[in-house]
């Protein structure tokens, strides 16, 4: 098994669920499924729910769950506050064997909070995020990476701080560190900076908005097409319609893994991010690997958190919709 570090945020991500109360109707005009609204909440007023739920989340610990429950040796590095958030933060780490000695405590910050509005009937939901210790990272410290000595690092949102991610690229292509890179949209923003980072990235995985975003276009042949040369893996997703990736040998198309019901879809990119990683780490094939991606996101969003239905590998996994182009 491989060492793997995962860089970004954790957060506590707390659940206010209800059945039937909180959708309310559609912005007049508008398609409903586009606009859907929660309903007003009057001031001064208590409103019910039917239930309260306390995750973990954040892509950083997302992914070294995937990581550790695989099996891999993981490790994470990022920002908590030291509060009762940041302390379930690392007992979620310890219970599920992740080197947490490289967490850093930000000074006079509380731990990163999302507060999830989730609608069971639709299963739609709205998300309320107080960055607070995850809002940046320039404190972090490339040079650990040469205590760790990772054969891979996966990288999530470091909120548009592209001097902290360029200073782990240089690091993790110094030390001989393989990165996977999944750029939030502050990254995204930054588009000729993105790109000249692609050089230290060995598998780029990004959505088809994304992608439109950093090299333009809309059709995702021509998106794998433009860049498969800036970095040697690339995986474009595309939600329903599944994914198209490339490792410079053979271009994929998936389909979805299975058509399940869908309960929460938070952590939906990063359980497919890291659930290929994971995969790919272990040795198993390019197309293996990105089936088991798929498997791992449909478990997820199967299930409430970002967390609980994480795969371990070890499941045994059918067939899918798999084209070779």
């Amino acid at each position: 098994m491989a060492k793997i570090v995962s860089l970004g945020s954790a957060l506590q991500d707390i659940y206010l669920i209800d059945h039937d109360d909180f959708v309310g109707g559609v912005i007049p005009g508008e398609a409903k499924e586009e606009k859907e609204i929660f309903k007003s909440l009057e001031i001064g007023t208590k409103a019910d729910i039917d239930r309260v739920l306390f995750e973990t989340g954040g892509g950083g610990t997302n992914s070294a769950v995937t990581f550790a429950r695989h099996g891999h040796e993981a490790t994470f590095i990022g920002n908590i506050g030291r509060d009762s958030a940041g302390e379930a933060i690392l007992a979620c780490l310890d219970e599920e064997g992740i080197d947490s000695s490289y967490v850093y405590f930000a000074p006079h910050k509380k731990t990163g909070c999302s507060v999830i509005l989730l609608d069971t009937k639709s299963g739609e939901r709205t998300i309320l995020t107080h960055r607070g210790a995850s809002a940046k990272f320039d404190n972090l410290d490339p040079k650990d990476l040469e205590e760790i000595k990772p054969d891979f690092m996966y990288i999530t949102s470091l909120r548009g701080d592209m001097k902290t991610l360029e200073k782990f690229l240089k690091k993790a292509k110094e030390l001989g560190t393989k990165v996977m890179w999944n750029p939030g949209k502050l990254e995204i923003k930054e588009g000729k900076k993105l790109l000249s980072l692609l050089k230290y990235v060995e598998i780029l995985i990004v959505n088809k908005k994304e992608a439109g975003e950093i090299v333009g276009g809309t059709n995702l042949q021509e998106l794998l097409e433009k860049l498969k040369g800036y970095c040697p893996v690339v995986i474009i997703t595309d939600g329903g319609m599944g994914a198209i990736a490339t490792d410079g040998k053979e271009v994929i198309r998936a389909g979805l893994y299975e058509d399940c019901a869908v309960k929460d879809t938070t952590g939906a990119g990063d359980s497919f991010g890291s659930g290929f990683l994971a995969a790919y780490a272990s040795g198993k094939s390019f197309e293996n690997s990105l089936i088991f991606a798929a498997a791992n996101s449909t478990s997820v969003v199967g299930k409430l958190g970002a967390k609980p239905g994480i795969l371990t590998g070890k499941e045994k996994l059918h067939q899918m919709p798999i084209q070779n182009l």
